[in-house]
């Protein structure tokens, strides 16, 4: 009896020892809003040219939306003052120009370093003039960076908690997987295609998602996919009396070919306007080949609200377009799976 409770005893002790030690290595929350990054850099340096460079890459405009909205909430620190308080941000920018350490500049990131989730990017070079010369030429590649990484974050939280109304669709008409904003909730169908959207009078996300049959390589170019775009909008999309139907604003959209789950894809942002209405607002869309039914599928995202500032609602938007599952495709990819910077960035083990 003396050994059972002792043997007891020592279950009870090593289990205790075991729950300290982990809340004891138990990784911090990460603080800080989607698309705000920490810039670690001596105070100094951040106001001369090198620091402006890297200032500017960051205060760039999200592209597509009818007004100027920065890119991300810019923090900024001295090495010094780089304390437990400021090292949990979400995305971190480390600066260190160092002659005799480095003979040219490069770029490498480390996940979870001081809390989670999170992303430390460090920005190695020999020299301010080479560190500015380099924030210019590979802009593009830092700001692509943190919005992939940030699309992915939000992938994780759809994942979690997501609109089962756009879930059922998705997979009733097309045979797609597909997570969408949980507050997405209203919605029309049609031949090929449905519309949802969020319940609110004056600020309204929307998700649209239709298909059409694949013609070969010449289906992707700007004319066709906005001209395909528009005939299923005035189709679906009408406006409070018939004259009235949504239409693209061909000066302010733009394509460009992107790559998703290892597979071509075009990508289409600009604006939207209500012909012969006073309505609009910014849209972003992926189009895909669905090789299994030989059609192409569009999923879009689209914002109305005035007076408001719509960075925030596209980019939610924009991260659930990456979460589509076509036919044939595993439950596994249902994630966002950008590719992250293959030349310009290299991984750092912690």
């Amino acid at each position: 009896m003396k050994k059972l409770v002792f043997n007891v005893l020592i279950l009870v002790v090593a289990s205790l020892l075991t729950a300290s030690c982990g809340e004891a290595f138990m990784m911090p929350s990460s603080s800080g809003r989607p698309y705000e990054v920490m810039v670690v850099i001596d105070d100094s340096m951040w106001q001369r040219p090198a620091g402006r460079a890297l200032f500017d890459v960051l205060d760039t405009d999200v592209p597509g939306l009818p007004q100027p909205e920065r890119s991300f909430h810019i923090s900024q620190t001295d090495p010094r003052r780089f304390s437990r308080t400021l090292n949990i941000f979400r995305n971190i920018i480390k600066v260190e120009i160092d002659a005799a350490q480095y003979s040219q500049t490069k770029i490498k990131y480390a996940k979870d370093v001081y809390a989670h989730p999170q992303v430390v990017m460090t920005i190695q070079s020999p020299s301010e003039a080479d560190f500015a010369s380099y924030m210019k030429q590979h802009s593009q590649d830092i700001i692509d960076f943190f919005g992939k990484v940030e699309m992915n974050r939000l992938a994780d939280d759809l994942e979690k908690k997501h609109s089962t109304v756009v879930s059922q669709l998705a997979n009733e008409i097309f045979g797609c997987e597909f997570w969408a904003p949980n507050e997405i909730k209203s919605y029309k169908k049609g031949k090929d295609f449905f519309w949802t959207s969020s319940d609110g009078a004056s600020s309204l996300v929307n998700i649209c998602m239709y298909s059409y049959p694949y013609e070969g390589p010449e289906t992707f170019n700007k004319a066709y996919v906005i001209a395909k775009r528009d005939s299923v909008m005035k189709a679906n999309i009408p406006g409070a009396k018939p004259y009235m139907y949504m239409a693209t604003d061909t000066l302010c959209t733009s394509v460009k070919p992107i790559v998703i789950k290892d597979q071509y894809a075009m990508e289409m942002r600009g604006l939207w306007i209500m012909q012969n209405d006073g309505m609009g607002g910014p849209f972003v869309s992926h189009s895909r080949v669905d090789t299994d039914n030989n059609r192409v599928i569009v999923v879009e995202g689209f914002v109305f609200a005035p007076e408001k500032m719509k960075r925030g609602l596209i980019r939610r938007l924009e991260g659930s377009l990456y979460t589509l599952c076509l036919p044939g495709e595993t439950a596994r990819e249902l994630k966002a799976t950008m590719p992250e910077l293959e030349v310009v960035v290299n991984k750092e083990k912690n």
